[in-house]
């Protein structure tokens, strides 16, 4: 399926339509409207020049080394085989073949350009990073005609642990060549570039992978931490959902920006408590790019009934066209019921993502109030108030907490934010009448940016292990182990164990 000039698709070299297909054509619709306003060049590209490329991070280092495998056994192909960061900027390129290369010379597709939607209309890359999902486009397929020569494929690839978007495999060939086996090849290389990625972080453990969005309605008090029974927060936290609920009850759509995990939802949903009181809130959770289409038709017919709020959660993982699609369902949702006087009624929505910047431009366009949701290692009197909450909504009455346990919560730097403090605490809540030291996950007796093996970080849980137990001191615990004191004081020092008190 080709997208035209006016937006149509017509079906040349396509089969059956079937739903995977409508998807394809959907996105390259939709990038061909972006590039358009974009003003992008429909005749001859003109990528944007960044100069040197950064050369020295992990992603890329992992990366060189899996397309340089692949280029030795491809070295007569006429491919090209690319990497570029998160914005499209092209790292490397490599190829056998010096016509192909003459050719993409001529047309800047060279490291130090960049090949991102905005800078080069549909292409490749460009729509693989947009829409954060594998894209095969064809020669007809590329918006500027100067592109047509070639057939892209390019699969995104993502950190393994952060779960950020690090960048493309982009495998390109002349328009003649078969394109289901380049996409299979950039699937394969993208693939084994995030395990080579994955094997050289550290013993790091490796993020879940995202499953299909879930859509649910947020009830008051059980799925609101800080609402309810728990009214002192700190005053960055309180700083941020004043200013949330000014913002919505002036009938603004808000974007809540922070780290995944610090309370962005929670904010929202407090603030729309105080300046939509009675207001029915949805919360539609962005799901893998392939559950987009099924997602957006499972509860876009909801944002036309009244006294309804939506908070799009993680708007940023949208595909680009999926955002456009969510947009285009707002548009009409406020075109059908028009807004009263007085902003009760008419549709109130906002957004979560983890910086503006990352949204997808249909959804950040209309964005016009931004918030920050400070991380939990910035809100530390939060700490022990979200803790003592967590214990009491695990047994349902108040659990204490020995001043051990506490200055361990609040030493901690909490890198999953408040996500990983109430996992933390109901695993010990669900033990414990009253929650020590010993009751906490080992790590967070090691100091903050200590990164370990899977044996580190074995040999540092079988000492705290030790030393948690009430009343045995650091000779008792080397004894145990069956190691001297000295070398057990080493190891503390060697692995970031902080001894509990």
């Amino acid at each position: 399926m080709v997208p035209t000039r006016d937006g149509e698709i017509s079906p040349a070299g396509a089969g059956p339509g079937t739903g995977r297909l409508l998807v394809a054509a959907k996105r390259l619709v939709a990038s061909w409207q972006r590039s358009e306003e974009y003003g992008v060049s429909a005749d001859t590209v003109d990528p944007l020049w960044a100069g040197t490329v950064q050369a020295d991070s992990l992603y890329f280092s992992c990366g060189q080394e899996v397309l340089t495998a692949l280029h030795r056994t491809l070295a007569d192909e006429p491919i090209s085989l690319m990497l570029t960061d998160a914005d499209g900027l092209l790292l490397n390129r490599l190829s056998g073949d010096p016509d192909l290369l003459r050719s993409l010379d001529r047309v800047h597709l060279a490291p130090g350009f960049t090949y991102s939607e905005r800078d080069a209309g549909t292409n490749g890359m460009g729509l693989a990073l947009a829409d954060r999902a594998p894209a095969l486009v064809r020669a007809e397929d590329h918006y500027s005609a100067s592109l047509r020569t070639y057939t892209c494929a390019a699969v995104p690839v993502f950190d393994p642990v952060s779960g950020a978007l690090e960048g493309s495999v982009n495998i390109t060939t002349w328009s003649r060549s078969s394109p289901e086996l380049l996409l299979a090849l950039a699937q394969s290389a993208a693939g084994n570039t995030a395990a080579l990625m994955l094997a050289r972080s550290l013993g790091r453990s490796q993020r879940p992978g995202r499953k299909g969005g879930g859509v649910f309605r947020l009830q008051r008090g059980g799925l609101e931490p800080a609402a309810g029974t728990l009214r002192t927060m700190s005053a960055a936290w309180t700083a941020a959902l004043d200013a949330a609920t000014r913002a919505l009850a002036a009938g603004r759509v808000v974007a809540a920006v922070g780290e995944h995990g610090a309370g962005r939802v929670t904010l929202l949903a407090q603030a729309l408590r105080q300046a939509r009181p009675g207001t029915r809130i949805l919360s539609a959770a962005a799901p893998a790019p392939e559950d987009v289409d099924a997602w957006l038709s499972l509860w876009t017919p909801e944002l036309a009934k009244p006294d309804t709020a939506v908070v799009v959660e993680n708007a940023d993982l949208l595909p680009a066209w999926a955002a456009q699609e969510l947009q285009d369902h707002v548009t009409r949702a406020l075109r059908a019921v028009p807004p009263p006087t007085d902003g009760s009624g008419s549709l109130a929505w906002a957004v979560t993502a983890a910086e503006l910047e990352a949204v997808p431009h249909p959804l950040a366009a209309s964005i016009d109030t931004v918030i920050t949701v400070p991380a939990l290692r910035d809100r530390g009197d939060d700490v022990l108030h979200l803790a003592r909450y967590a214990a009491r909504q695990t047994r349902l009455r108040e659990i204490d907490f020995t001043p051990a346990a506490e200055t361990a919560l609040l030493a901690h730097d909490w890198p999953d934010n408040v996500d990983e403090l109430f996992t933390v605490v109901h695993d010990a809540a669900v033990r414990a009448e009253t929650i020590d030291i010993q009751h906490l996950p080992a790590y967070l007796l090691g100091g903050p940016g200590v990164h370990l093996s899977r044996i580190e970080s074995m040999e540092r849980d079988e000492i705290v292990r030790s030393l948690a137990r009430p009343g045995v001191t650091v000779a008792a615990a080397a004894a145990e182990l069956g190691i001297s004191r000295a070398t057990i004081y080493r190891r503390i020092a060697r692995l970031g164990i902080r001894v509990p008190r």
